[in-house]
Order: C-alpha cells, then structure tokens, then sequence
C-alpha cells in the first residue's frame, strides 16, 4: 500500500510494542504483566520495560515496525525458536503449560502481530507475516511457526489464507485474564519458500 513503510524496531517504540503485543495477545500478556505492575505502574508500562531489554527474545531488537504516512500502524515480534538445554524444567503454571508444548524447535516463532485499529483493513498484517518469511530466510530458518486460538477465526482466516497449516493443538487452560474460556490454541506453521495462498 502506498506510504507503508516497514523497518526494524528501536528502543523508542517500546510502548507501541507493549501497546500492540497486549492486543494481539488475547489476554496471555495480561496475565504474564499483571503480576509485575506495581502500585505506580500499568501493563504498558511492564510491557515497554520487557521489550526495551537487549540480546533476549522479548526484545525490540526483535520486532519490526508498520510504519504508515509516519504514523506507527503495527508491528510483528518473532525470534528464533530453539530447543531449551537439557534438564530445562517443563512449565509448571497450567495457564502457560500449553504455549509451552506448542514449540516448533528449528522455526521462527511469530508471538505477536497487530495492527492499530485505524489502520486494520489495509493489508499491513499480511505484509507483517511477509515480513516473517523474509526475516526466517535471512536467519536460514525453515519454517515460521505461530500459536493461534481455535476461537480467533478471524486471525484463522489470515493465517490459513496465507498457507499455514495445523501441526498440533493444545486445550486451553481457562482463566479470566484470557480473552476466550474454551477451545485449543492451536500451533500452525508455513514453510518459508512455500507459495502463498491465492489472496
């Protein structure tokens, strides 16, 4: 689209990072901050902190910016997924146990993508998941693996037109925080020199 300009995210983005991984999170940021604010603080405010960190995977040096007529549209966050060490703990907290089970080791891992809602409808969150191709390419990654809620057909919708495709399913652990209280989050991934589905 005409004036989308995507780049490499810097530390001043931080808060639009926050901002944008809490809404495409459906809820699972909320209840991973929500133990870290304090009584002067908020979810964004423990968000733009987690992302202005350097050399670890929730990190702005890991995201890339939509940028639109100079405006922050969205952003994608994606990392490296790799096998933990041995004698690595399995995940202990039953909400977190699922995503945790869902890891496709060799892949890179999109855990979040979102566009503000002005700028929704204008292509930018395709272009964010082209994006992913292209950053698994440069990191001589195969794949590009997401999670995804059975229940948020509407970001279903984008991923399958887009050609990912269902490899394992876990069923969700209900808790408040979260935005849908039945189904399976599911883990989809889409090889990287795979053709796009017809858009």
């Amino acid at each position: 689209m005409s004036g989308l300009v995507l780049r490499a995210a810097r530390r001043g983005d931080c808060v639009d990072i926050a901002r944008l991984f809490l809404a495409s999170s459906d809820g699972l940021a909320e209840y991973i901050w929500a133990p870290h604010v304090d009584g002067r603080g908020s979810l964004i405010t423990v968000g733009t902190a987690r992302y202005a960190r350097e050399g670890v995977a929730f990190s702005f040096q890991n995201c890339i910016i939509a940028e639109c007529d100079g405006h922050i549209a969205g952003m994608m966050h994606s990392f490296p997924m790799d096998e933990p060490a041995d004698g690595a703990a399995p995940e202990a907290d039953p909400v977190l146990r699922p995503y945790a089970e869902l890891e496709d080791y060799g892949s890179l891992y999109v855990s979040g993508v979102a566009v503000y809602p002005d700028f929704r409808t204008r292509g930018i969150g395709t272009r964010l998941m082209e994006a992913a191709d292209e950053r698994a390419q440069s990191l001589a990654r195969p794949r590009v693996s997401l999670i995804c809620f059975d229940e948020n057909r509407s970001a279903l919708r984008l991923y399958r037109r887009l050609g990912y495709r269902e490899i394992d399913r876990r069923p969700l652990y209900p808790h408040p925080a979260l935005h849908y209280d039945k189904g399976d989050a599911l883990l989809l991934v889409r090889d990287v020199d795979a053709q796009s589905a017809p858009r």
